[in-house]
């Protein structure tokens, strides 16, 4: 396999610069993480609170991302993470603000079993396979 061409590299360092990736899911997915890693990259996110929001298409509207990552994670992980006192019906409130932006991701991860390092990986892996 040939290295990539030195125009190659140049057009995916701008790509990164000018392409929005927002990134929604419940608390405790893992949302700042991965942008934080995304960012080290040369991305350019936003965090898009949609899970506290009662208007749907919110990420759409005042975001409008190019790529939207959905972070899953089950009730379990999400509490364990953040340590939050919460009932299942908050964190399934969360889910049904979030699923108009789950329906319309461009990529679901489900974070439970993934170190971030395995997300920031997947994420990456599907930036670069939409470039």
């Amino acid at each position: 396999m040939e290295p990539p061409s030195k125009s190659s590299l140049i057009h995916t360092a701008a790509l990164r610069r000018t392409l929005l990736v927002g990134v929604v899911g419940p608390c405790g997915s893992g949302k700042s993480t991965l942008i934080t890693g995304l960012e080290k990259h040369g991305y350019t996110c936003r965090h898009i609170a949609q899970e506290h929001s009662y208007v749907p298409a919110m990420w759409q509207r005042i975001t409008k991302p190019d790529i939207l990552i959905f972070l899953d994670a089950s009730f379990p992980t999400s509490t364990a993470r953040r340590k939050l006192t919460w009932q299942k019906k908050d964190h399934d409130e969360q889910y049904r603000r979030l699923s108009h932006a789950r329906q319309h991701a461009n990529v679901v991860i489900d974070t439970d079993d993934l170190t971030p390092e395995q997300v920031l990986k997947r994420a990456l892996d599907y930036l670069q396979s939409a470039a």
